[in-house]
């Protein structure tokens, strides 16, 4: 266990299935933030977003843990069972036999630049895996990243992925598994596929 320092200004929230439908949002605004800069670039539209987390809304057992400064969500984390997910993120389960019943997916774990290395990783990472441990039925996490390669001109200097993060949690990069998906980068005109590559972890380990 990760002894996490919890800032006194934030107050805590958690969502689950149903409940989801009053963050959509505060969640969709946040991703949009968090998610315009690198490696995701991403040119996000809050109609666009609302529409994609209904999908989290939709699942009974899908898990939404946000942080909030005030009234303002300034951080989230969620999670869904990769069975309730949708076709791209399922896909290359599937193509490799793997169970999907089983196999709790983790979407976002996101934070404004102000409420970073407080220890609020390692929060949402522990409040996902303790959601998922309480149904006693999945197997194992997973969640996947995109890759845009190593010499992207947008990389600002001194970027460091968050792969030793990651493993430090007992995940694993998996090149076995790997989606395809679609948004407009910023500055673009026109959305672009790109490459994710999935992590996982053994519930047993």
């Amino acid at each position: 266990m990760f002894h996490v320092k919890t800032p006194p200004l934030l107050k805590f929230k958690s969502f689950i299935g149903a409940e989801i439908n009053t963050a959509l949002t505060d969640l969709g605004l946040l991703r949009i933030r968090v998610f315009h800069d690198f490696p995701y670039l991403y040119e996000g539209d809050l109609a666009h977003e609302k529409e994609y987390l209904k999908t989290y809304a939709h699942s009974e057992k899908a898990f939404v843990f946000a942080a909030y400064h005030g009234e303002m969500m300034v951080g989230a984390t969620t999670c869904i069972p990769l069975a309730d997910e949708t076709p791209d993120v399922q896909q290359p389960f599937l193509k490799n036999e793997l169970d999907i019943e089983k196999i709790f997916y983790f979407g976002e774990s996101i934070l404004l630049p102000a409420y970073r290395g407080m220890g609020l990783g390692h929060r949402f990472f522990e409040e996902r895996e303790a959601h998922v441990r309480s149904y006693q039925t999945f197997q194992s996490t997973c969640f996947c990243s995109v890759d845009r390669g190593g010499n992207h001109p947008a990389q600002p200097a001194g970027y460091r992925p968050h792969d030793v993060f990651w493993t430090k949690r007992g995940y694993q990069k998996d090149t076995s598994l790997q989606c395809q998906m679609e948004w407009l980068d910023v500055g673009m005109d026109v959305p672009t596929s790109k490459k994710l590559i999935f992590w996982k972890k053994d519930l047993n380990q």
